[in-house]
């Protein structure tokens, strides 16, 4: 064992970060109000909250105090076990991060962050992107300039700094080839996808109105079937869906539109795969490194596994159409199994990248993958963004885009500071492809339960093999321990080719 005082140095250190946990989870549900529910008039006074928040987490974690910690904790390292070891290394990261920030910079960014956001929802509201080009400049260069300092204290180029920070130990020069080869492949599979669909005759939309309060209420029953515990969240509007909150008060939010419940219904229970992630990470870590998610790519993999591999399944159809049609009182042709399925496989060249299907998603990943890119790199000037982004949308999904608000408008990401974010989605297909294919080569009977609406086995081994796991190993660590190898591309294409393509 440690002496005492190695000893406690690191249960020190444990404490200290329990403390900026906790000041990091009253961030983010102020953050989550902030973006879903508050009205525009509170918007200053949460700015100033926010960033003061911000800044006496960052201080404690950047303190002279907290490298004294981490310096004497490694001095006995080989006498912790793993999930101190690993909750050692991860406090260590954050605290290299984050003293590459000071607090009057930490400050500055987060206000710019606020009046970026806000000034966006006008400018998406009203499809004008010149009322955000001067806020989104701002945060931009704040962002470049958070991108070079942690480049420097890593060795990491600014791209690979901010990527690192939304997928650990991801670098553009590893990512490059996966999504070019994606962009390559895609647009000839879309061609052949969209042929062989028109040959089956279009789908028919059941007629609504579908009531918001309905299917708010259908949204919450599957919520239930998926494991979703409501003791520990909640379902919210808000303009863009997303998941927020902290483990044990998760908020996940959507938006309806009355004439069409299914858009609305798999928003929702894509939502509810990165809240049964959250609230499955490791209790006994709660408010420490180690027990947060795993990045990015992991996290989309668990939304993307329960909405596209699962519940556009016929399997799952089979188990939730008769719910759907009871709910809304449907009946006829529109309601039938193989309609819906054609409704929730219906493959077509569209602008808003979160309602987009599974063949075309990553060519609006790919997309902003690169514009970002460029962006820090400092080739694309943020005011040129609008005309950038329609040409790129032309040569990559083929269709002209309309306005702004359709356009380099539609998602908060980059009127938020997330630059180095959008390839996780991608990545994240691509591993949520690769860990069914594992559970249900596991577990066989898995589609068979989903059928039933049983998602106990499905859950359990994704439980077991990811939630549990927290931060203990690193993303390539945990998807070959999970699949029995590294990420690849095949599962993923093969699911696409045997959805879309099946004849």
């Amino acid at each position: 064992m440690p002496d005492a005082p190695l000893s406690d140095a690191y249960h020190n250190l444990e404490a200290r970060f329990r403390r900026i946990a906790l000041l990091g989870e009253a961030e983010a549900v102020l953050h989550w109000d902030y973006a879903a529910v508050m009205p525009t008039g509170g918007a200053e006074a949460r700015s100033e909250q926010l960033a003061e928040l911000k800044a006496i987490s960052h201080g404690l974690l950047v303190g002279a105090e907290t490298s004294d910690l981490i310096a004497a904790a490694k001095q006995n390292i080989t006498n912790l076990d793993a999930w101190q070891a690993a909750n050692l290394r991860e406090i260590e990261r954050l605290h290299r991060r984050s003293s590459a920030l000071d607090e009057a910079f930490v400050t500055k960014q987060s206000r710019a962050v606020s009046t970026c956001e806000q000034a966006w929802r006008r400018a998406r509201a009203e499809s004008d992107f010149s009322i955000v080009a001067k806020p989104l400049e701002e945060l931009t260069e704040l962002v470049r300039e958070e991108a070079t300092r942690i480049g420097e204290v890593f060795g990491l180029d600014p791209y690979d700094a901010l990527l690192d920070s939304y997928e650990p130990g991801g670098r553009a020069a590893n990512i490059d080839p996966v999504l070019d080869d994606l962009a390559a492949y895609l647009p000839g599979f879309l061609e052949d996808v969209l042929e062989y669909q028109a040959s089956r005759g279009p789908a028919i939309m059941p007629e609504g109105p579908f009531p918001e309060e309905t299917q708010r209420a259908l949204g919450i029953r599957f919520m239930g079937v998926l494991g979703f515990d409501f003791e520990r969240g909640r379902l919210d509007v808000s303009h863009h869906p997303f998941c927020g909150g902290v483990p044990d008060d998760v908020r996940i939010t959507t938006r309806y539109d009355e004439n069409d419940f299914t858009s609305a219904l798999m928003g929702v229970l894509h939502e509810t795969g990165h809240a049964l992630y959250e609230q499955g990470l490791p209790q006994e870590w709660r408010l420490q490194p180690v027990g947060s998610a795993l990045g990015m790519s992991i996290h989309e993999s668990q939304s993307l596994l329960m909405e596209m591999q699962v519940c556009r399944s016929p399997q799952f159809i089979s188990f939730a159409l008769p719910i759907i049609r009871e709910t809304f009182g449907g009946s006829g042709p529109a309601w039938e199994p193989d309609n819906i399925l054609k409704l929730y496989h219906k493959v077509e060249r569209s602008y808003i990248r979160v309602d987009a299907d599974e063949v075309t998603y990553p060519l609006h990943v790919i997309l902003r993958y690169r514009l970002e890119k460029d962006i820090i790199a400092g080739k694309l000037a943020t005011n040129d963004l609008p005309e950038a982004w329609n040409a790129a949308f032309k040569e990559l999904i083929g269709i002209d885009v309309p306005d702004d608000a359709q356009g380099c408008l539609q998602d908060l990401h980059w009127y938020d500071g997330d630059l180095g974010y959008f390839p996780t989605y991608t990545l994240g297909a691509m591993t949520a492809a690769q860990l069914y294919q594992a559970a249900c080569a596991a577990h066989p009977d898995i589609p068979a339960s989903i059928t039933r609406g049983d998602f106990s086995v499905l859950l359990t081994w994704l439980r077991d093999n990811i939630h549990g796991n927290g931060r203990l190993l690193s993303g390539a660590e945990l998807l070959t321990r999970a699949t029995g190898r590294p990420l690849e591309a095949a599962p993923f294409k093969s699911h696409l080719k045997a959805r879309y393509l099946p004849d």
